[in-house]
């Protein structure tokens, strides 16, 4: 991979991440795109940690307040919140990854995705800005729909926590925090087939990382402050557009040129 290429995927990861259109299903499109057939596990690692380092830097000071008290109820939340995921992901992740790097799958997914973006515009704005455990329950079985690439894991956790009546800062909120331990889980989960598979990281691919790394933070934090603005104005359906024309593209090429897929 080179520098261009290191920039345009810490890019995408990073505007992905945190904008309602799934980060993995645009990954696994610029892959295609480049002709990379096997993910570059190193490379992944460092523009998630990229994207972490961009919420970690907006909301520091829920962070510092959940640091100086572990032991509150915002820290159950976050626990409920992340424990589906945690489960699909655990059982699942492998054959969900071999499923979803083809087309047709693909392009259901970030349909899926639009329609969870329709209907979240739709849903009267709610009040409640007190979240239960069974409001962090529903919104984290949302975010293990979230995993396959092509359904937005940020465009299922802000649906699901306005489903469940949250006002819209309070549905961000929450959701950008959970994402903290998404985002720091799958950084660990690919840690673990690195050192499982040995991989090594030659002197060439150093450069290319850090220019992925600096994109995804700087786009990240940008994606962030551009998507709490948005979701106030009921503006997440200009995102579903983008996510249908994307799946139409794929299965244009899937069923017709089958260039990329």
């Amino acid at each position: 991979m080179n520098i261009l290429q290191a920039v345009v995927m810490g890019i995408v990861q990073g505007l992905a991440e945190f904008l309602p259109v799934s980060s993995s299903g645009h990954l696994v499109v610029m892959q295609r795109v480049f002709g990379i057939e096997e993910p570059n596990l190193t490379f992944d690692i460092v523009v998630h940690l990229g994207s972490l380092l961009a919420v970690i830097i907006v909301f520091w000071q829920d962070i510092a307040a959940l640091l100086k008290k572990p032991l509150q109820k915002m820290t159950g939340l976050l626990v409920v919140g992340t424990v589906p995921a945690v489960a699909v992901a655990f059982l699942f992740k492998d054959q969900i990854e071999r499923v979803f790097w083809n087309g047709l799958p693909l392009a259901l997914a970030f349909t899926v995705t639009g329609v969870l973006l329709v209907l979240a515009d739709k849903i009267p704005a709610g009040k409640k800005k007190e979240i239960s455990y069974m409001d962090a329950l529903v919104v984290g079985c949302m975010q293990a729909v979230g995993i396959p690439p092509g359904i937005s894991r940020s465009g299922a956790t802000i649906s699901g926590a306005l489903f469940r009546g949250l006002d819209r800062e309070t549905a961000a909120r929450f959701s950008f925090l959970l994402s903290i331990v998404a985002v720091a889980g799958a950084g660990a989960l690919q840690a673990k087939d690195i050192f499982t598979e040995h991989v090594t990281v030659a002197t060439a691919d150093v450069l290319p990382m850090i220019f992925g790394f600096a994109a995804s933070a700087m786009v990240g934090y940008l994606a962030i402050r551009l998507l709490l603005r948005l979701i106030k104005a009921c503006k997440l359906k200009y995102f579903a557009y983008y996510v249908f024309a994307l799946a139409a593209f794929i299965l244009l090429d899937t069923f017709a040129t089958g260039r990329f897929f």
